[in-house]
């Protein structure tokens, strides 16, 4: 026994790290490899009851306007009744020196504070109801980055201080209601916390950055400013999960970059379907590509109790090639998920793609030598020179694009069908496919007593507008008195504008299994503007 207490006394913290996951520690260790400021922290906790006094009320000033800007749509008003810090200081963890240039120094500063503040909202509901809502056990764990730019002769050496939230590792607390019950009021709580969470992430975290003057001058250039356009075609979604004890949901998205209300994008609402198909495009702004992401919450529609949120999910910017197509199925989660929670709440179908600034003309003069565009608007070469630096992205200076064309499928087969025979096993299937903005149908023979039946059979259809249109190639089975469904898939034309040609190999949704396979050709007919 005595060995085996010396050998755990020689584990070093990067041994302990190893033999026990992180969640097996209690909150209050914190590993970093920044360093300790237990120097900064006994200071920080002599005056904090001077720092509380002072700053509870300005702060309090400049939180109540950004809580307005996030304020849901069930709310009137939302604003501060008591605010003050409360009696215990934060905690600086840590402390590291990113980055020296002759332009600025860059920090990271580790904060946790599990405090006891006293914060208390005045809410009023639309129905006039009025509630005093106290927010209580605030814990957070973040990391800070500050920015001494420029770098001057002058003491104290820098011209501005510039702060923002990097890290948002844990924000926890709970709602109450002063006198009642916050659930007596549905989707209240959430509201509230969603509206507190989206606020502190669109005005502290990363892009959003706050600018303090140090010294005299002018510090614009250190603003927030656009990097790029964010192109976004939302498809369509599969196997979301019902909020409805009658009948089904009414889907909607949301898609942003940074959570600001003038900056979310909504698409319409499609009434009572699991599986809902939207084909609507959006652009939004970049600022900074390499720590962004694209956000997508899925709701159900309920214009009296609130809408519900079906699922979320995400996607990281700095994983899409600048100028190409991406089309991701993306699995939705639970929003502020925990991180045990991996239940399946469906997915969502998108088609992303990134374009800098500074890249449009290389872009355009590519698409204009394959005469067509990838997603909704491109960029056109007299635009370039209006968007420079500008913070808000002019869309209507671009003009809009048609591709128009005959589009060539050939159904070749499909695989491991469902058997719709009770008797025999076997089914005797056809494929129906549709264009969505026209609603030209085409249909297949129909091949008996198969499984694995095979078509080889084309088909044509003159397209309009390639760009915002569908294809949906769905599988039947022939019946005598009628037909049963044996699944669907969607395909946009993004892919084949670009490739002119290629083999579809999809899987079929709404059913258990089944595979059909296509053949795609592009001949364009006319492209104007």
């Amino acid at each position: 026994m005595a060995g085996k207490i010396a050998a755990l006394s020689k584990l070093t913290l990067e041994d302990s790290k190893l033999i026990l996951p992180k969640e097996s520690f209690p909150p209050w260790v914190v590993f970093s490899n920044r360093q300790k400021l237990s120097w900064l922290n006994f200071k920080l906790k002599k005056v904090w009851p001077f720092i509380n006094e002072a700053a509870s009320e300005l702060i309090k000033e400049i939180i109540e306007p950004i809580l307005e800007q996030y304020k849901p749509s069930i709310l009137a008003s939302l604003t501060f009744s008591t605010f003050t810090l409360g009696t215990v200081a934060p905690q600086f963890t840590g402390v590291k020196l990113v980055e020296t240039t002759n332009s600025g120094a860059i920090m990271e500063l580790e904060v946790q504070w599990d405090g006891d503040q006293n914060i208390v909202l005045d809410i009023r509901t639309l129905l006039g109801v009025t509630l005093p809502v106290q927010v209580k056990n605030i814990g957070f764990t973040g990391v800070f980055q500050l920015i001494l730019q420029p770098l001057v002769n002058q003491l104290p050496c820098f011209g501005a201080l510039i702060y923002s939230l990097l890290e948002k590792e844990n924000l926890d607390f709970t709602l109450k209601v002063i006198g009642g019950d916050i659930k007596a009021i549905p989707g209240l709580a959430g509201a509230i916390e969603a509206t507190i969470k989206d606020a502190l992430e669109g005005s502290l975290m990363w892009p959003a950055r706050n600018i303090i003057p140090i010294l005299p001058g002018n510090y614009s250039e250190l603003e927030l400013r656009t990097v790029g356009i964010l192109e976004v075609k939302l498809v369509q979604a599969k196997n979301l999960k019902n909020k409805e004890f009658l009948g089904k949901s009414d889907p909607f998205c949301v898609i942003y970059t940074r959570p600001l209300r003038d900056s979310l994008k909504k698409s319409k609402t499609i009434n009572n379907q699991l599986n809902p198909v939207w084909n609507e495009h959006f652009e939004l702004e970049v600022e900074d590509v390499s720590t962004q992401r694209l956000h997508i919450k899925v709701f159900d529609e309920e214009k009296v109790k609130g809408d519900k949120i079906m699922g979320y999910s995400s996607i990281k910017l700095k994983d899409l090639e600048p100028g190409d197509i991406k089309s991701l199925w993306l699995p939705l989660v639970k929003y502020f998920k925990d991180k045990r929670d991996t239940q399946y709440r469906g997915e969502v179908n998108v088609e992303l793609r990134y374009c800098p600034l500074g890249m449009e003309a290389e872009l355009t003069n590519s698409f204009k030598r394959k005469e067509y565009t990838l997603l909704d608007e491109t960029f056109s070469m007299d635009m370039i020179g209006q968007v420079n630096s500008s913070l808000k992205y002019e869309l209507s200076s671009k003009r809009h694009r048609i591709v128009r064309g005959v589009l060539s499928v050939t159904v070749k087969r499909a695989e491991n069908l469902m058997p719709m025979d009770f008797l025999t096993k076997l089914s005797d299937p056809f494929v129906i496919l549709k264009m969505q903005k026209s609603n030209t149908l085409k249909q297949t023979r129909v091949v008996p007593k198969t499984l694995e039946p095979t078509w080889d059979q084309t088909f044509h259809f003159v397209v309009e507008d390639a760009l915002h249109d569908l294809l949906i190639a769905e599988v039947w089975d022939h019946d005598t008195f009628g037909k049963d469904f044996m699944g669907r898939s969607i395909l946009t034309l993004s892919k084949l504008l670009l490739d002119g040609e290629y083999d579809a190999d999809l899987t079929l949704d709404g059913i258990e299994s089944g595979q059909l396979f296509l053949h795609l050709k592009w001949t364009r007919q006319q492209y104007y503007i």
